[in-house]
């Protein structure tokens, strides 16, 4: 048996290690890893030797079983399975990060100022409109018309991602113009989810929420910065909203929008610190020690350095760069993982133009929204506010190339995946099948759209 060097093992280490962390940080990254766990999803739900396990999992209890004083017995979630952990607990996290997002956005991003924002905002409404219009149109008094929300969403992580593969095809105006749309799609979503895809409301529990929120609103003005004090109240707020009827993942975006934005400490605080630390170190720089530097008094105002530091960004920042990694590579994989394995059992499924007048065509809702609605959406309202003198036309763009980049913003996928499983709850008896189709429907529309719009901003950039 040949034996490996260590040094030569660890070098490989390393190599794999840094090879990681470049390709996390190319921008389409997220996107390969998200269609990756698509597809070992749908293998997992069709193959006939995984397709039960893949489900039984899905379908296991996590809830506690709490026995109280009087014999009755307390459970804790209420009705708490694997897929809705992932769906109501993990994707908290990710709604977090969202809100963190679009609150950097709005005070001090690309929707800071009216001038900024107004542009993209209203093609975001546009955007949402027509797809929700096409999808109504369609579907209406059909047990599909309660999905008109899946088409209106656009993966924000796609559509930036397939910019940067384009490249310099594309007007950086037009990349931060869809940057910007996206985020503010987000918002709109999140507040589509919010007031139409909850259940029955306990006005109880939300007052009680709202409450605390307003504690902990008082909290930040007061001008609390430590995080313990946001993520206790975070838990109790998530509670308070599982149990009233308004949607679990509501409590992140809630809870990103109370979360300090300014630094504990200011700049002049850490510009005398850092020159007080600096002097510090050359003092202690005498002290010798067989480690030589740092040695030990030096190692300790090194960590007041760091924590100076880290203090001195604020907290907002540093929770939207601690968590960001965790989302794009772990929670949404998972979410993928969990809600992208449908059970295909006949060719009807891909079939967008079945109609029927008890069921509509939740297929062909969704295509026709994402592939059709969204970019029309977003290239009229644009026009229209560009004609109203309201918004200001994006720099060295052409009506053409909006188009093109437009059709992007067909790439549901992640947000559009996420409401179809809220969708349909009005007819138990067909939901899951309207659910599943709706899936593959979303997989469908945002594939058609990527391929869609990367062939218009070639034909487009070819011409001009």
């Amino acid at each position: 048996m040949k034996l490996i060097p260590v040094y030569t093992w660890n070098k490989s280490v390393i190599n794999l290690e840094t090879r990681g962390k470049k390709f996390t940080k190319q921008p389409w990254a997220q996107g390969v890893v998200l269609i990756a766990f698509v597809i070992i999803a749908m293998l997992l739900a069709n193959l006939p030797w995984t397709r039960d396990a893949y489900h039984h999992i899905l379908e296991t209890g996590l809830a506690i079983n709490v026995a109280t004083p009087g014999g009755s017995t307390f459970t804790f979630p209420r009705e708490m399975t694997v897929e809705k952990f992932i769906n109501d607990i993990l994707m908290v996290v990710f709604f977090f990060t969202v809100g963190l997002e679009i609150k950097r956005e709005v005070t001090n991003g690309e929707l800071s100022s009216p001038r900024k924002a107004i542009m993209p905002v209203i093609a975001a409404f546009g955007g949402v409109a027509v797809p929700a219009l096409i999808y109504t149109a369609i579907n209406q008094s059909t047990a599909s018309g309660s999905g008109w929300g899946i088409p209106t969403a656009t993966d924000i992580a796609f559509a930036v991602g397939i910019l940067a593969i384009l490249g310099n095809k594309v007007p950086v105006s037009l990349k931060v113009f869809l940057t910007a749309l996206a985020i503010a799609d987000d918002l709109i979503a999140i507040l589509v989810v919010a007031i139409f895809y909850g259940g029955s409301i306990n006005l109880a529990l939300l007052g009680l929420a709202v409450v605390l929120i307003l504690l902990i609103l008082l909290m930040n003005r007061l001008g609390e910065k430590r995080p313990w004090f946001y993520f206790i109240p975070a838990i109790a707020v998530w509670v308070l909203f599982y149990y009233s009827g308004v949607h679990a993942t509501m409590s992140g975006v809630v809870m990103a929008f109370l979360v300090p934005f300014t630094p504990r400490y200011s700049k002049e605080y850490y510009r005398r610190k850092k020159e007080t630390y600096a002097k510090k170190l050359e003092e202690y720089e005498a002290i010798e020690e067989e480690c030589g530097f740092p040695n030990g008094p030096q190692r300790h105002v090194l960590r007041q350095i760091s924590s100076t530091a880290k203090n001195s960004i604020g907290m907002s920042y540093r929770l939207e760069h601690a968590l960001s990694p965790w989302v794009n590579f772990l929670i949404m994989p998972i979410f993928a993982l969990a809600n992208a394995g449908v059970t295909i059992p006949s060719a009807e499924y891909f079939n967008i133009f079945k109609y029927t007048p008890e069921l509509g065509s939740v297929s062909l809702g969704i295509v026709a929204g994402l592939v059709l609605g969204k970019p029309i959406g977003i290239t009229l309202a644009s026009f229209l506010a560009v004609k109203t003198k309201v918004g200001a036309m994006p720099a060295k763009a052409t009506w053409p190339m909006l188009f093109a980049v437009a059709c992007l913003g067909g790439i549901g996928f992640t947000m559009s995946i996420f409401v179809d499983t809220l969708s349909f709850g009005d007819y138990p008896q067909y939901a899951t099948v309207l659910r599943d189709m709706g899936k593959v429907a979303v997989l469908m529309g945002s594939l058609i759209a990527a391929l869609l719009g990367i062939f218009l901003v070639n034909l487009v950039r070819k011409k001009c």
